[in-house]
């Protein structure tokens, strides 16, 4: 297999500017006017269907094995590196949520932040969209979820508090060291948790996402990352399993696992494939984020053991949402 650093994007196969890896660039930001809405629905097999809002497209952060990758194909760019240069910010995303909420509020049951990026990018610092729509439906008492990879979240504590909220933090890995081959450009692990102490210290209900779970890299970090959480005033917790969503993110996790972590490659693909059934991604969305393997079986067990021995609570799923049974097209943006 030939692996490239920014996988073509299968829906140019006719067309390309550049025959393999494109010209070096530096983060690029491009600003668009949302035209009608904001608001999307999304599936996720731990908590249901939900409905979501994504002040921006790609994510800084660069966590390899990103299954919004492959949104970052659908606007016309690679899911490798353009999806981590290349951030897309809706700059008037408050004011066209307001407009659909004036419209839809009676049904709208909940609103999560984000699904396709991190509501807290280093450029809501500047911009400040995600705190604008969390005002928004603090205007409108609509319940929120977030789910953050950023200790900038913090510095909402104002308006969050005035939300019927939770706050997500995702950490799949308990060291610096064990988190870098995959998440290169994220807030270490320890300024995650110090970020979860200071929301739980000001009042707001808090959580953990072990999301993902990679076979025998980081299974042994669920007791730890569980304990740690649970220090730090978190009352919910959940975990998933790898899931690469595309053949391009696919290419693209493999080749920067065997560059950042190449004496863990071979084990990772290897049980990766024993749970997906001789494959490495899976065959149907049930399977998305769960094995098939003893060894899957027992690290959710592990898990189960850990988050009832300290008293966490799963996310609750959201409430039925119409045509929930149609199949979710991807209106992430």
């Amino acid at each position: 297999m030939r692996y490239i650093k920014n996988p073509p994007n299968p829906y140019n196969k006719y067309s390309a500017e550049y025959i393999g890896e494109p010209p070096p660039t530096k983060l690029e930001i491009f600003e668009e006017l949302a035209t009608k809405k904001v608001i999307s629905k999304a599936y996720s097999s731990e908590m249901g269907y939900r409905y979501t809002v994504n002040c921006y497209r790609g994510c800084i952060h660069g966590c390899t094995y990103c299954f919004a990758r492959r949104y970052h194909e659908m606007i016309g760019y690679g899911c490798g590196t353009d999806f981590e240069t290349k951030i897309v910010v809706k700059v008037n995303a408050p004011a066209i949520l307001r407009e659909e909420l004036k419209k839809t509020r009676e049904k709208m049951p909940h609103l999560d932040f984000s699904f396709a990026t991190d509501p807290y990018l280093a450029l809501e610092a500047s911009y400040k969209l995600t705190r604008q729509c969390l005002e928004v439906c603090a205007e409108f008492k609509i319940p929120v979820g977030i789910i953050t990879k950023s200790p900038l979240v913090t510095r909402d504590i104002d308006i969050i508090k005035k939300l019927d909220t939770t706050v997500f933090f995702s950490i799949p890995f308990y060291t610096k060291e064990k988190s870098n081959p995959f998440e290169p450009y994220v807030p270490v692990p320890e300024a995650r948790f110090r970020a979860m102490q200071t929301l739980t210290d000001a009042g707001i209900a808090t959580g953990i996402g072990v999301a993902p779970v990679i076979p025998g890299y980081n299974e042994s970090d669920i007791p730890k990352l569980l304990e740690r959480a649970k220090k730090c005033g978190a009352s919910r917790a959940f975990m998933s399993l790898l899931h690469l969503d595309s053949d391009s993110i696919e290419d693209y996790f493999i080749l920067k696992l065997k560059e950042r972590a190449p004496t863990h490659a071979d084990k990772i693909i290897n049980q990766m494939k024993r749970e997906r059934g001789g494959q490495l991604r899976h065959q149907t969305f049930k399977d998305r984020s769960v094995g098939k393997t003893e060894a899957w079986e027992m690290t959710t067990k592990l898990f189960d053991l850990h988050y009832r021995r300290l008293g966490f609570s799963r996310p609750e799923k959201t409430a039925k949402i119409e045509d929930a049974q149609m199949p979710v097209q991807q209106k992430l943006f």
